[in-house]
Order: C-alpha cells, then structure tokens, then sequence
C-alpha cells in the first residue's frame, strides 16, 4: 500500500502503511546528516529499546519524524489539516491509531529541542550542525513564557528523551535492526489502543 491509494488509514493497515515507508522512502538523505531517513529513525528506537523503555515510547522514537513523508499520506488525511510541519503532520495521520505516549512525543520533538536549548546549558552543544540549523528555523530556544507552557506537558518526560534519542541517532556506523523487528511491536501498542478507546 502507498500514500496514492485511495483506502483510508485504518488500525489494520497503519504497519503496512508505514513499513511501506520505510522500505521505499527509507533510503533517502535526512536534512543533511551522515544518516538516511530509516537509520535515523531505527537508531531512535534502538536507543529507547535499549534504555528499556515502554513499547509506546519505543514506537514513537521509531516514528516521530514519519511526517517527513506528508506525500504519502492519503489525501483525506490531508483534507483534515495536515500540514507541512513534519512534527504536526506525523502526529495528526497517526493519533487515530496510537495512545498519547506515542503522539506526544512525535507533536513536541522540534519544541522539546527548543526547551532543551532553554533549559539545560549543555544541550546545544551536542545538537549537529543540521539541528542547529533548523533550530533557527523553528524559533530559537523558547522564552521564559514558553518554557513554563511546555513544562506543564502531560507527558513530558517520554517528549525529552525521544528528543534525546532523535539527537543521537545519527552514528552512520551503527547497525540496528530492520523496521520488521518493531512491526509486532508497533501492531501491539496499535492493538491496544484500539481496545482501550473502541
């Protein structure tokens, strides 16, 4: 299944849909670092993996830049609002299909950067040179105002360590494993919400 098809998204197909991605797109240049698109995104959740964290918070490192593909998204996604603010995009096509610790994550990974560029004196300095880049794209380090409004963020502390993690994700030398490792996973957290809101 591609973004050009014209089903809709449904809690069946979201893991096809989006290892469909991967395995198609997942190849290409990420904003200018040493790493493509999936070895970003994979790194991102081997490091949450391996920190041993919960499975939402694990599928939101592996998807929280997904909305770099706002093309494959189906166009009634589009006709709801998505737009192309790869955060906001991402986190719009998927919140039908995955709970807040997902979602949350993927909304405030480019806000998270700039709270962190705020907060914690020695953050900007481990940011690459593509992040500091958009960093100036996206604000700057948030004032004293926004910083109070972030910190008060339900799920605060899964958005900074996916933040975190997105950081690190861009060793070139790393291997991790494939997007099929995560599918049953991604398919569970999937599950689950479908069970808890149906």
């Amino acid at each position: 299944m591609s973004g050009q098809d014209t089903n809709p998204l449904t809690a069946d197909t979201i893991v096809d849909f989006v290892g469909d991605i991967f395995a198609r797109r997942g190849a290409e240049s990420y904003l200018g670092e040493r790493v493509t698109m999936s070895q970003h995104m994979l790194q991102a959740a081997q490091l949450a993996e391996e920190a041993g964290a919960p499975e939402p918070v694990i599928v939101s490192a592996l998807l929280h830049d997904i909305g770099h593909y706002t093309n494959e998204f189906p166009e009634d996604a589009l006709q709801k609002g998505t737009d192309n603010l790869h955060e906001e995009a991402g986190a719009r096509v998927l919140a039908p299909f995955f709970p807040a610790e997902v979602i949350d994550p993927i909304r405030h990974h480019v806000a998270a950067k700039r709270y962190l560029c705020a907060t914690d004196p020695d953050y900007f300095g481990k940011l690459s040179k593509a992040s500091v880049h958009t960093l100036n794209l996206q604000g700057g380090p948030m004032n004293t105002e926004e910083v109070s409004a972030f910190a008060a963020e339900p799920n605060l502390d899964a958005i900074l360590q996916v933040r975190i993690w997105d950081d690190q994700g861009k060793d070139p030398a790393i291997i991790t494993p494939s997007f099929d490792h995560y599918a049953p996973m991604i398919a569970r957290v999937v599950a689950a919400h479908r069970n808890k809101t149906s």
